[in-house]
Formats: structure tokens, sequence, C-alpha cells
């Protein structure tokens, strides 16, 4: 294994771009606008890039078809708005990723299909909410949940069967109370906790007999009374006492 010297390891590797045939030669760079290996736009490297649009903002929409997809997704950045159409079909995701950030809402309706689950995650955080149900069907677990935030409350019923736990659960926070019976029989533990926690206290019956002892002792914590007496027997002892001391200060 050979050796690094002092030398290679004090190197500065900062991309620099060779000024010789720049367009911006006898323009920018004279005028101190530009600056080798700190703002060029020539070197692919996506800090100079920046800090060259940062100083020449104007200059963004020349290298919108631009072969080096950073330069097109950093450009992206500092177009007018009226100019990013254009750019909602960019094979690179990471442009589309900027434009689904900076667009109108109204155009993210177009981006709502996006192949880059980033760029929907985005549309999904974004779009207004009568264009997000057609999402709660989107592929990709994360977007639901996006959406499973967003949602109307009345709307969320559509999303209580939703394959992902993650999803379900964020269903489960939110959904109104009297809806919650469609989700005392979900598969995940946690879930079904979140269910008791937060079920019409009326409707906690549907769970008392749950097959897992931390589900009945949240019903434990919440029932009422006549309630309460069923699970004076269970066979875990924390339910049987938090039932029997809640009976007894009920009565009280």
């Amino acid at each position: 294994m050979g050796t690094i010297t002092q030398d290679e390891e004090t190197a500065d590797l900062t991309p620099l771009a060779d000024c010789t045939h720049c367009d911006y030669r006898e323009t920018l760079l004279q005028g101190d606008q530009c600056k080798p290996g700190d703002c060029c736009v020539v070197a692919n490297s996506g800090r100079q890039i920046d800090r060259f649009f940062r100083a020449n903002p104007s200059y963004a929409a020349d290298y919108t078809h631009d072969y080096f997809w950073e330069r097109r997704a950093i450009a992206a950045r500092y177009l007018p708005t009226s100019q990013l159409r254009p750019l909602l079909t960019d094979p690179d995701e990471a442009v589309r990723r900027v434009l689904a950030y900076r667009v109108p809402l109204e155009w993210l309706v177009e981006l709502r299909g996006d192949p880059d689950r980033e760029v929907r995650i985005t549309v999904a955080d974004r779009l207004p909410e009568q264009e997000l149900e057609v999402m709660a069907n989107d592929p990709d677990y994360l977007v639901r949940v996006y959406v499973a935030k967003r949602l109307s409350v009345g709307r969320l019923f559509r999303m209580v069967a939703d394959p992902d736990d993650q999803v379900r659960r964020t269903v489960a926070e939110r959904i109104s109370p009297v809806s919650l019976g469609l989700m005392v029989n979900d598969a995940e533990v946690d879930i079904r906790r979140i269910v008791a926690q937060r079920i019409e206290a009326d409707d906690l019956e549907l769970m008392v007999k749950d097959s897992d002892w931390t589900v009945r002792y949240e019903v434990a914590l919440r029932a009422a009374p006549a309630l309460l007496q069923q699970l004076f027997d269970d066979e875990e002892e924390d339910v049987r006492l938090s039932a029997k001391q809640r009976f007894i200060y009920r009565g009280q």
C-alpha cells in the first residue's frame, strides 16, 4: 500500500474550469461576477454553479437544456416562475424535484403521477386538498402517508384498510372517533391501541375481547362501569387491576 505524501493530503481538489474559451471571459469575469474555482457555471460543481446563478440569476434561462442535470436543477431554482413549465417534463428527477417546490399550485396536478417518489411526496404536501384525494391510491406508501396527513378528516375512511401500517396509523390518529369502529380489528396491535385510546367510549365494547392485553388495558382506562366488569376476570393482571380500580373510583 503506497504512502500518501503531505502534498497529496493538502492538495486542493476544487474543480477549476478553463476560462480560455468561456463565453463570459470578456464580460462577467472582467466584472468580478464570476470567479474560477468559486463562482463558475462551467465547472461541474454544484457549489460553484449555485454561486454563479445567485450572483447572476438572469442567466439561469440559458441553462434549462444544459447536458448536466445538476446545472439544470440549480438553474431551476433561479428561474422566474413563468419560465418553469418546460422543465415539468425534464428527464432528471432532481430537476423535477425543484419544480415540485416552486411551481404554482395549479401546475402540481401535472406532477401527481411523476415516476419519482420524492416529487410525488412534495406534490402531496402542497397540492390543494380538492386535488389530493386521487393520490390516496399512490403505489408508494410514503406518498400515501403524506396524503393521510393532509386529507380532510371526513375523507379518511377510504384509507382505513390501506395495506401499509404507517398509513393506517396516521389514519387512526386523525380520523373522526365515530369512524374508528372500522379499525377495531386492524392487524397491527399499535394501531388498535390508538383506536382504543380515541374511539367513542360507547364503542369500546368492540375491543373488550381484543387478543392483545395492551389493547384491553387501554379499554380498561376508558370504559364505563358496566364494561369494566367484563374485565374483572381478564387473564392479564394489569388489566384486571386497572378495571377494578377504575370501577371503585367511578362508584365513589
